[in-house]
This record gives structure tokens, sequence and C-alpha cells, in this order.
């Protein structure tokens, strides 16, 4: 216990609260012992995952992210959490999130939102107790599949090159205004674009296009580690839906995620009965249940 109290952050509740859990920044040397727990469920935490496989440590990057921890008696990791822009639990049990939401507090951060496994999510918001939320999903199925889609990929669905740009971003600000219910860009747009470009220039952008050149379907990769990756920001133009474009577009961002990972996930929320009988169909099960808090 002495080694972990060395190296807790002044905002440690194991300074604070003698009698509380231990919670420290994470480093570099903690790098093997986050990826062992994040590889426990690949699925869930494939947003963790994907940052270790990018930056190769747990310690604060140049993102201004950082990664926080709780450790048992042995002074093993035994759960972590993920603080940047949003909140990420990551093997966080029920009985860890008083601490987590200890330093939270502390930290003065401001955060877009709480995502993740449900249990984990919501007891941290719950602890929190101040933060007015926008809107709490707390039921979104947490959807995998492997193995090829089981139905045919519409081979219009290409990945898109930084000269589609235009033509993206539209199609991806109009996705998250009816996802999240604002802009992205409102405030300026220079983050959500530069991250659009992010994901084109890495390959982990799809889309299909009409005879005009405007997005017709569309999704990314929002994550990818060597064991899976998430998808994100599945849209199709509101003109062309109710054509079953989807199916075929979802099997085709199928095909072209397992070029990274074996395991392709995703979760939706569960009152979207529409995509997710389309997922069905591609080949989704269930695996997991998420909960998102908007603030």
């Amino acid at each position: 216990m002495e080694k972990i109290l060395s190296k807790a952050a002044p905002w440690s509740p194991s300074r604070s609260r003698p009698a509380g859990r231990a919670v420290r920044r994470l480093t570099d040397d903690d790098t093997i012992a986050l990826a062992e727990l994040a590889a426990a469920d690949p699925v869930a935490n494939v947003f963790v995952a994907s940052h270790l496989a990018a930056h190769g440590t747990a310690a604060v990057t140049g993102t201004g992210a950082e990664i926080i921890g709780t450790f048992d008696g042995d002074g093993r990791l035994a759960s972590a959490c993920w603080l940047g822009a949003n909140i990420v639990p990551v093997g966080v049990p029920v009985a860890h999130a008083p601490a987590y939401a200890d330093v939270i507090r502390h930290s003065r951060r401001r955060f877009a939102s709480i995502f993740g496994p449900a249990d984990a999510a919501l007891a941290i918001f719950a602890e929190l107790a101040g933060p007015a939320a926008r809107d709490i999903r707390r039921d979104q199925p947490l959807l995998a599949m492997e193995g090829p889609p089981a139905v045919p990929a519409d081979p219009q669905v290409r990945v898109t090159t930084l000269d589609d740009f235009d033509a993206v971003a539209p199609a991806c600000v109009s996705m998250f205004e009816e996802e999240v219910g604002y802009s992205p860009v409102a405030g300026g747009s220079d983050n959500y674009y530069r991250r659009v470009r992010q994901l084109i220039a890495e390959g982990h952008s799809f889309a299909s296009f009409d005879a005009q050149g405007e997005v017709v379907f569309k999704a990314e990769l929002g994550a990818v580690s060597p064991a899976a990756s998430q998808i994100q920001g599945v849209w199709v133009r509101p003109s062309h839906r109710g054509e079953g474009l989807s199916h075929g577009g979802m099997a085709a961002i199928v095909e072209q995620a397992q070029r990274f990972a074996p395991i392709v996930s995703l979760y939706v929320n569960d009152y979207n009965h529409k995509a997710r009988a389309s997922y069905r169909r591609v080949g989704f099960e269930q695996v997991g249940t998420f909960a998102t808090v908007l603030f």
C-alpha cells in the first residue's frame, strides 16, 4: 500500500480519505496491467485498448487525456477509468464508483459524456451527484460478431479518401445532430473536422455515393484494437431510408473492419428497433449492455 500512496496524485482519495479506495493516475509502468485489464473484455474495452495500440502507454499522452486506476491489496490494477473529453470505465465494479467520482469531481475537467458498461457508467454518474445530464441512455445493447456477414456486402461501399472530405463531413455532421441533438460544429468546426480527417486518413471511414457525389450511406470505425473494432456513425441519407441500404452497407463495413481485427462491434439505443433488426440480419449478437450519459 505504501507504494501506491507514494504515487498518488494530490487529488487522490487515498490522501483525502484514508479509509477510501486508493486511486492514482496510471504511468508507463502500468501499461501491461492496463492492457491485461482491457483484454478481459475486448469488446467492452475496445476504446482504451485502441488508445494503447496507438500510443503504447498508459501514461498521459499528447491528447491531454489521463487514465486513473484502483488497486487491490497486492498493488495490482483492479479497474481503470479514462478521463478525457469523455469518462470511460474499464472493468469498474459498482463498488469502485465512489472513488472514481471523487477524483472526477476534483479534476475540474469538463466532460461531454460518460459511456461504457451500463452498471459502471450509471454508478459513476450517480456518485457524481452534480452535473445535470442532457440525456441518459440507460440501455444500449452492445453487439458483436466474428466471421462473415450473413447478407451480401454492398459493393458500392468503399474506403473514403481525403478527396471525399467535402462530401463526408456534412454527412458526419448530420448523423451527429440526429444522434446527439446538437451540432458538433456550432462552437467551431476545427476539432470536429480534424477528427473526420483523421478517420479518413487512417482508413477507418467508409461510404457509398450517389451520381452527384453525395453520401448515401456511411460509417466509421471509432476504435480499433488488435482484437476488436467498434463501428460508429452509421447513417443513411434520409431520402434513401427504407430502401434496405443498411443491410448491405453494414455487411460491407464488417468486411472492411475485419481487415483490422477479427471481432466487429457496435452499440445501439434500445429504442432504435429498425437499426437493431438490421444489425441482427447482418449477423450481430448482443454481448453486453452499455449506457451513455450526455452532458
